[in-house]
This record gives C-alpha cells, sequence and structure tokens, in this order.
C-alpha cells in the first residue's frame, strides 16, 4: 500500500508570510481541541447534516463544519496539504482575497455533499472541501511546479518531486472514481463530492481572485 504526500512547492517561494494559511490552521486546531474537550455533542451540534439543512434548520453549521474534524489523522492530514499549497496562492490573491475564497470554496464544497444526499442524517464535516479549491486554484495558477512530496510504499519513505498538475489531478481522478464507488453501495464515509465540487470551484474561480498588484510582484521577481 502506498500514498503521495505533499510537503511544499519546491519550484518557487511565497514573497509574502501566509498570514492567513497559518491562521486558518491555528482556528482548526483550536476548535479540534474544543472537540476534544467538549465530545461528541459539540461536533454533532456542528457539523452539516443534509436532511436538517433541506428542511431549513441549522444553515450555520455549512460554515462551521469545515473548521471540524472526526480524528487526529483528519485534521493532520488536511492541514498538511493546505500548508502544501495554500501559501502560493494566498500569495498570489493576497491574505483578505485568500480567506473570502477559502470560505467561499468550503461552502460550495459542503453544499455539493448536501444536494448530493439531501435526505442523510449522517454528519459531515471537515475543512477537505474548502482545501480542494485552494487546490483547484493552484492546478491552474502553477500547473508546471513541482511539488516536494513524501512517498511512502510499504515501509519505504523517501523525499521525491512531483509536478503539481500530476499530483492534483490524479487526486482529483481518484476523487471521482470513489464518488462512483460510494454511489453504486449507497454508503461511505469520506465526502468526496465535496472534495470534487471544491476543486471544480477552485479551478474556475481562481483567477477572479488573484490580486493584480501581487501577480505584478511576482513578475517583476522573475
Amino acid at each position: 500500500m502506498g500514498t503521495v504526500v505533499p510537503l511544499s512547492d519546491a519550484s518557487r517561494r511565497p514573497r509574502h508570510f501566509p498570514i492567513m494559511t497559518a491562521l486558518i490552521i491555528l482556528i482548526n486546531v483550536a476548535v479540534f481541541v474544543a472537540e476534544l474537550m467538549r465530545g461528541d455533542a459539540f461536533v454533532l451540534k456542528w457539523s452539516v447534516v443534509p436532511a436538517d439543512i433541506f428542511a431549513g434548520h441549522h444553515w450555520i453549521t455549512i460554515l462551521t463544519a469545515m473548521f471540524l474534524h472526526g480524528s487526529w489523522s483528519h485534521i493532520i492530514g488536511n492541514m498538511v496539504f493546505l500548508w502544501a499549497f495554500g501559501p502560493e496562492i494566498e500569495d498570489t490573491m493576497n491574505p483578505l482575497r485568500y480567506s473570502i475564497f477559502y470560505l467561499a470554496g468550503g461552502l460550495v464544497a459542503m453544499l455539493a455533499q448536501v444536494f448530493a444526499s439531501p435526505g442523510s442524517t449522517v454528519p459531515n464535516l471537515g475543512a477537505s472541501g474548502a482545501i480542494a479549491a485552494v487546490m483547484g486554484a493552484f492546478l491552474v495558477t502553477y500547473p508546471r511546479d513541482r511539488m516536494r512530496s513524501l512517498l511512502v510504499i510499504f515501509i519505504f519513505v523517501r523525499v521525491t518531486f512531483i509536478p503539481a498538475a500530476l499530483l492534483i489531478v490524479v487526486w482529483f481522478l481518484i476523487q471521482l472514481v470513489n464518488a462512483g464507488a460510494v454511489a453504486n453501495v449507497q454508503t461511505g464515509g469520506v465526502a468526496y463530492l465535496a472534495h470534487i465540487g471544491g476543486c471544480i470551484f477552485g479551478a474556475v474561480t481562481a483567477r477572479w481572485f488573484k490580486d493584480p498588484r501581487r501577480v505584478a510582484e511576482q513578475s517583476w521577481s522573475q
């Protein structure tokens, strides 16, 4: 069994410290600590339940659920991916535009999952939809960049460099395949449609959030 974990962009460094990416990570960690302290009742209260949304209840959870995580591995994996792709996208957009983009991507991702299973009473939570939007933006902004990545195959572990376009496209195709498999058996635990919706949103809208001054700065430095 193998996996690839992106660590950082090996082709460029952001010109500005990614303050918003760091803040989002800190917020997610703080909320996870609150989950550990307050237990399942806290998680269930602020997670998205599609059936409740369609009944007109608890709409605020579409926002709050993107800051919740179900386990240590869930939050660690999501935050590693965010730190790998987020700084360069924030650098292109600026912190304010990036924060709006991130939240909008998370909302679209959550709604995609809700509309896919409107009668479901299974709670949905996690930042992966918003992070998928960041990955979609990265795909169309820096497709030729190489990602420093951790390659794990059984007990074999090494750092390697993978083109961003290849890494993200393969990841996206895996989400499509898994979404189809989940639909066929009417079950699942991972919000694959949220990943798909978020990634498409990010790829389509990224150019609208770019800060012309930041883009000009990057051009001057090249």
